[in-house]
């Protein structure tokens, strides 16, 4: 050949073997890194051709099976449900379409794929035995789970959701949600009835597949006082610090003043300075609205509801994050001040107000709420143990001290004293308005039991009248814990 042809022909088996490097590289990325993202894309079709082969494994909670496996007669698999409606919000579905709950954030280690199972499960396939998937442990404690639902469901309420968390560790020991559905009717083999069943469940105003104790966010009512009364701790105050009151306040370049209840009108939040202690438990709006416009503002607010964990969408499972909750960063003092007593653009999910009474159940410290205790593999051995996280301090041992002692008058002789002789050592209850209806959203936050509040609690209901009345669920589900 010419030394130009020599050249080129050189330069072609370059550029031809640069193409096969970088083909096999592609190939051993995409089969050996990228093979299970693939699987997982929303738009690959074939993931759910064979996805009721999988024999998966079990969803429990202490020790009883919330969700399993059967074998039908045609080498396929079907997902039962115990008690769906009571823990859909835990189980979440596993259809032929979808997946939600644990079912989606333990989707792999259900359905035996997952690495942690590799070692395990290897010897079992190697002599060609049946091998079902893992074993997925939740934290939720099974009797308070069903005490919260069942009192939500027969409180003749809207809508209405609670959660109850383990202020040491984190742990969601209920998470409840009503209206709910049976994961059973959307779990069918049969692809007609789950889209007769999903078409159903959406056409319905309530939306019973939102989980409205994390996936929901609310107005909280005068709950969200408690981060207001941080805020002013973590500015020096203390809660014998005598603080504005006054039966009505008008923030600066306001048109309108914001009053307190009409029920208040003669008791301690008439007067024009009062112990900070005294306007929480009687919970004066016109104290909590002049510290969101002025002492200590807005700044102050809104950087200790981030503490608390607002602003964030909380992951509480692999791949299950909360909804964010948030506090309006204004400079407007009216926009603060109405945001400041829980109502206006301040909402939150019933998962954040039960992290803001958690932490101050614990000493100050915000544990990282979470759903899963542990993983086992299917021959029982724990492959994972969740270990608790500590997520942020939003307050000093000291300052939640003194947010205890306010959430204790609270019951004593407060706004919650309705609340004396339960399990409810302390809490806050707080009531929106919700505009053009005629409910209200009626909150109740909570920690007890008495001798050692170790547990933390939020409960919100629709429904006329005060969020005193969504503290007795509050009692009856630590009641189930205590029980437990």
């Amino acid at each position: 050949m010419k030394p130009g042809v020599d050249r080129a022909v050189g330069r072609t088996w370059v550029i031809t073997l640069v193409l096969v490097v970088a083909l096999m590289a592609n190939i051993t990325y995409v089969q050996g890194f990228d093979a299970q993202n693939l699987r997982d894309d929303p738009n690959n079709a074939r993931q759910f051709e064979d996805r009721f082969k999988i024999d998966r494994g079990p969803i429990v909670a202490d020790g009883e099976r919330l969700a399993w496996s059967e074998k039908t007669g045609h080498d396929r698999y079907q997902r039962h449900y115990k008690d769906g409606p009571v823990f859909a919000p835990v189980t979440g579905y596993f259809s032929v379409f979808s997946q939600t709950g644990l079912e989606s954030a333990e989707n792999h280690f259900l359905d035996g794929t997952d690495d942690r199972l590799a070692t395990t499960n290897l010897v079992d396939k190697l002599i060609g035995k049946h091998v079902p998937g893992g074993t997925v442990e939740t934290t939720v404690n099974a009797d308070a789970q069903r005490a919260a639902y069942d009192a939500l469901r027969s409180a003749g309420v809207r809508r209405a959701a609670a959660v109850a968390l383990d202020a040491r560790t984190g742990a969601i020991l209920a998470m409840a949600s009503t209206p709910s559905y049976d994961p059973n009717d959307v779990s069918t083999l049969d692809r007609k009835k789950a889209t007769a069943a999903f078409d159903r469940l959406n056409d319905e105003p309530l939306k019973p597949l939102l989980d409205k104790a994390t996936n929901e966010v609310f107005p909280p009512g005068s709950t969200f006082k408690t981060v207001v009364v941080a805020s002013a701790l973590k500015a020096g105050a203390s809660e014998t610090t005598r603080v504005r009151a006054g039966r009505s306040y008008r923030p600066p370049g306001a048109g309108q003043a914001i009053n307190n209840d009409a029920g208040d009108i003669g008791g301690s939040c008439d007067l024009s300075r009062i112990p900070l202690i005294e306007a929480y438990a009687q919970s004066c709006n016109t104290t909590f609205a002049f510290m969101g416009a002025e002492e200590p503002g807005n700044d102050a607010v809104h950087a200790q509801a981030e503490r608390f964990g607002f602003g964030d969408r909380i992951e509480y499972a692999d791949g299950l994050h909360a909804a964010a909750s948030s506090f309006p960063k204004t400079g407007e003092a009216s926009l603060s001040a109405l945001g400041s007593i829980g109502q206006g653009n301040t909402v939150a999910s019933p998962l954040q107000m039960a992290m803001v009474a958690a932490a101050i159940a614990n000493d100050g410290v915000i544990m990282r709420p979470h759903l899963v205790d542990r993983l086992r593999a299917p021959s029982g051995t724990t492959v994972d143990r969740i270990e608790p996280k500590r997520m942020s301090e939003a307050l000093t041992g000291e300052q939640a001290g003194q947010l205890l002692d306010m959430m204790k008058a609270v019951v004593a002789r407060g706004t919650g004293k309705s609340l004396r002789g339960t399990s409810i050592l302390g809490g806050k209850t707080g009531t929106a308005d919700v505009e053009g209806a005629a409910y209200n959203d009626r909150w109740f936050i909570g920690v007890g039991p008495k001798d050692e509040p170790k547990y933390a609690v939020a409960v919100m209901t629709e429904a006329p009248g005060y969020g005193a009345e969504s503290g007795p669920i509050a009692a009856k589900i630590i009641d189930a814990l205590e029980r437990g």
